[in-house]
Order: C-alpha cells, then sequence, then structure tokens
C-alpha cells in the first residue's frame, strides 16, 4: 500500500484538510496526517474559509482534526507522495526548516506533490517553483511570481498539473484537484 505524507496545522482550511485526508484515505492510501511540533493523536484546530461575496473569504471557527501520525516520526523516503493543506497554517508552516527539507525532498525525487489554496506557501519557501507552472489562492500568486514560478489564474474549481505537481486555488475544486493528484500517484480507479 503506498503511503502520502499530508502536512497540515493550526487553522489550516477545515475543508482542505479534512476532505483531501478522507477521499484519499477512501480510495485506499495509508495517509499519514502531521504538523510539526504534534505527535499521533493530537489535535489541530481548523478555519473554514467560505466564498459569501466579500472581497476575500470569510473565516469561521472549524473542526478539531485528530492527526494520526507525529510529524517527529516522518522519513520522506517512506512517502510515494506529499499534500499540503491549505489556510492560514502555511503562514507558520514554511518557517519550520523540517517542513522546507520534507518538502525539497518530494522534488528531488520527482514524487507527486499537491497542495491547495495557501498550501502554495510551502512551495515558494522551500524554492521549488522556480521554472514550475502553478496555481494558488490569487493572493499567493504574487508569491509564486517572486519565488520564479509562472502563476497559472484559473478557476476556482479547476485544478493544474506540471509534471509531478498538482496546485488549485481552493476547496471548491477538490474533484479536479484529487481526481489530478491520482492520476500523478498513477492510480486507477474504473467505474
Amino acid at each position: 500500500m503506498k503511503k502520502i505524507l499530508f502536512l497540515t496545522g493550526d487553522f489550516a482550511e477545515d475543508y482542505e484538510t479534512m476532505v483531501p485526508f478522507q477521499m484519499l484515505l477512501m480510495v485506499g492510501y495509508e495517509v499519514h496526517a502531521v504538523c510539526p511540533d504534534k505527535k499521533k493523536g493530537d489535535t489541530i484546530k481548523t478555519a473554514i474559509h467560505d466564498f459569501e461575496g466579500d472581497q476575500t473569504y470569510t473565516e469561521k471557527p472549524g473542526h478539531n482534526f485528530a492527526l494520526n501520525y507525529s510529524f517527529s516520526d516522518v522519513d520522506p523516503s517512506d512517502y510515494a507522495g506529499l499534500v499540503i493543506a491549505g489556510g492560514r497554517a502555511p503562514e507558520y508552516l514554511r518557517l519550520n526548516q523540517k517542513v522546507l527539507d520534507i518538502t525539497k525532498h518530494f522534488f528531488d525525487e520527482n514524487k507527486p506533490v499537491a497542495a491547495v489554496c495557501h498550501g502554495i506557501q510551502i512551495l515558494t519557501a522551500a524554492g521549488v517553483v522556480k521554472g514550475r507552472k502553478l496555481t494558488a489562492y490569487p493572493a499567493v500568486g504574487p508569491e509564486v511570481t517572486i519565488a520564479g514560478g509562472e502563476y497559472q489564474d484559473i478557476p476556482v474549481d479547476g485544478a493544474y498539473v506540471d509534471g509531478n505537481l498538482v496546485t488549485s486555488p481552493a476547496w471548491p475544486a477538490h474533484p479536479a484537484f484529487i481526481r489530478e493528484f491520482l492520476k500523478v500517484m498513477g492510480a486507477k480507479i474504473s467505474i
């Protein structure tokens, strides 16, 4: 069974944590949800971001999400893919050197990586987007450009694939985001 590392943290977006985690489990992957300085059984607080006609998303309290693996036990070579949740967590997760080193490992080894919304901030901080085409929440677009990536302005329910990298602007893209990540992972789903 292939293992996927799922990186999240306090005030990650609720849907961008819960939905991909559950979908990947549903199709048969072993998914290790982790957060720096937390261990298996600890929880993170999530935040619900919604699009209600304001100039930016609104934020409401989400759920407590139980981590199922200890960050200190992560060896990136054990994983076939990496998924990074969005929300506010990437703002502080990108300050953790081990998070950046783990992220670089997946790019150095050309393993599948999926990042949604603000999760792309971890990619820009890790220095792995130079010369790559990717999308993000529009407010993160300037960071992509400054880091040497080519920001793709796509609909909020779309996903963009560049080789081993799958990105999407926000949670409305989950069907496309997970479908494209599964393809990059080599999964075969027949109906």
